[in-house]
């Protein structure tokens, strides 16, 4: 276990909201590394967010009732699965799939972009965001997603998240066309950036500890078994510990 110090999550806490607890939120790293340098894809939170506003970030966001029902062509990784559900109480067998379909909706409905394959499944489209998903021939492909970090916010936050960061490997993504994302809470000066200069970027600091695990992993080629680091607060402070199968 490593202790982050503490001056790096001090100066983005809020002491005036010591209660507030942590709600389940997946994000997905677009990761391109077909030509030169990994880069990944990077937006600006909104302004108007109570939370992180003008961070860059990786899309993502709070889990939805319906992710869990939308037919996927492919399954999860069985291995990141459990991944998924360790130090984690009370939470189904479908809770895992149910987080990485949270990750490739909130993708999409942040850039437009849908981590899908083709393969016609049986089941009932939600509607709204899946809809529109589905309306491009697609359906989620979760045997895409690996599993990079774990990280739950530290107490004295107004908004708090325990937040799973998948990556996803792309080469040419799938973009509906037409689709324009809008609203607050949707991401803006969207870009595609190397992960060094990601780092330089307005970032939260769990986004640099997170691109920096990302950084680990693809020099050590890492794969679904690889642990897979989680960052909490633990007798006081934040540390990095290690979850495995």
């Amino acid at each position: 276990m490593r202790i982050v110090p503490r001056h790096l999550i001090d100066s983005e806490r809020d002491t005036d909201h010591p209660l507030v607890e942590p709600r389940d939120a997946a994000t997905l790293i677009l990761l391109d590394r077909t030509d030169g340098p990994p880069r990944v894809l990077m937006g600006r939170r909104h302004a108007g967010n109570a939370f992180m506003p003008n961070k860059f970030v990786f899309p993502g966001g709070l889990m939805d009732a319906v992710d869990g029902t939308m037919p996927a062509s492919t399954p999860l990784d069985p291995a990141v699965e459990l991944l998924l559900l360790r130090e984690t109480q009370n939470r189904g067998s479908e809770f895992p799939r149910a987080l990485a379909l949270a990750a490739i909706r909130e993708t999409f409905e942040e850039t437009g972009i849908a981590i899908g394959a083709p393969p016609p499944v049986s089941g009932e489209i939600p509607r709204g965001s899946w809809a529109e998903f589905a309306r491009a021939g697609l359906y989620p492909d979760l045997a895409a997603l690996h599993l990079v970090a774990r990280a739950i916010t530290p107490p004295g936050f107004p908004h708090r998240f325990d937040a799973r960061f998948f990556c996803v490997d792309v080469k040419k993504p799938t973009q509906l066309d037409g689709y324009e994302p809008s609203g607050i809470t949707e991401l803006s000066d969207m870009r595609w950036v190397a992960i060094t200069e990601a780092l330089r970027l307005d970032i939260p600091v769990i986004t640099g500890l997170v691109l920096r695990e990302l950084e680990e992993r693809i020099a050590s080629d890492g794969d679904a078994i690889t642990p897979v680091a989680f960052f909490r607060m633990v007798d006081g402070e934040f540390k990095r510990d290690l979850l495995r199968l």
